[in-house]
């Protein structure tokens, strides 16, 4: 299935349920995503948050035994459609994850990874993509004259903002970040809550959090999932003032047990 990127809505999933084997894992959610916001998403270890964000772009499939029904409609197209191409959709939607994991080769390499895979051969087309990635996560000025060596030899945000540039390779219109900071020192932490920031002025963004001040820092809106449930979804400042459901009041305030 080719991915159109001519309709309105970016995400809007509907009756999603998710099972691993028997474990009903996420439970009928509705949940539309809109264009250049933040979403932040919280809840407990083991509500669902990372399971919901890699069915975005169907990382899911590669665990054993999952069953999905339901719709995720991504561009007004149900990506659950046996003729969804999935290189194609992973290229529209890209994923950082909890700890930065460069591949072992050069930093340029590693930027110019996605890019190579969908075809992109020239050496000064490869240059221009690699320059402007690098820029846009706030690194070109820390490697530019170390592009072709080791990017395991950077620090630890130095590397998350390199996965972050390497999915930026591809020019996508989501980009899914899992934890993106849990690893991180508070110095990096910041500097990547100030690249999303930036970044949402061309990108679609979804984070699952597990830091309440850095989801009232940076989303628009932010979901709350309990035991694979969505119990709520609201503008981020609303859901910090005047939650709706007391579960929510609960968990934000520390006394959910």
């Amino acid at each position: 299935m080719a991915i159109s990127t001519l309709t309105r809505e970016v995400f809007d999933i509907n009756k999603l349920n998710l099972w691993y084997g028997d474990h009903h894992a996420l439970k009928d959610i509705d949940f539309p995503i809109n264009k250049k916001e933040v979403t932040a998403i919280i809840g407990p270890s083991g509500c669902g948050k990372s399971t919901f964000i890699k069915t975005l772009n169907l990382m899911i499939n590669m665990v054993p035994n999952v069953k999905m029904t339901g719709e995720i409609n991504f561009n007004g197209q149900n990506i659950l459609s046996e003729k969804t191409d999935l290189v194609e959709l992973r290229k529209h939607v890209g994923m950082v994850f909890q700890k930065g994991n460069p591949f072992p080769q050069s930093i340029y390499d590693n930027v110019a990874y996605g890019p190579r895979i969908h075809g992109m051969k020239r050496k000064v087309h490869l240059d221009e993509v690699v320059t402007k990635a690098l820029m846009d996560v706030a690194l070109w000025d820390e490697v530019k004259d170390r592009l072709h060596a080791p990017a395991l030899g950077l620090s630890g945000g130095q590397q998350q903002r390199l996965c972050i540039a390497r999915a930026l390779a591809t020019k996508p219109e989501v980009l899914l970040m899992d934890e993106p900071t849990s690893a991180l020192d508070p110095i990096s932490t910041l500097k990547i809550e100030e690249l999303i920031l930036e970044l949402k002025e061309k990108y679609t963004i979804v984070i699952v959090t597990h830091n309440m001040q850095q989801a009232s820092r940076v989303s628009d809106k932010t979901a709350f999932f309990l035991m694979g449930e969505l119990i709520e979804l609201d503008l981020t400042s609303t859901i910090f003032s005047l939650p709706k459901d007391s579960r929510t009041e609960d968990y934000i305030s520390g006394r959910f047990g």
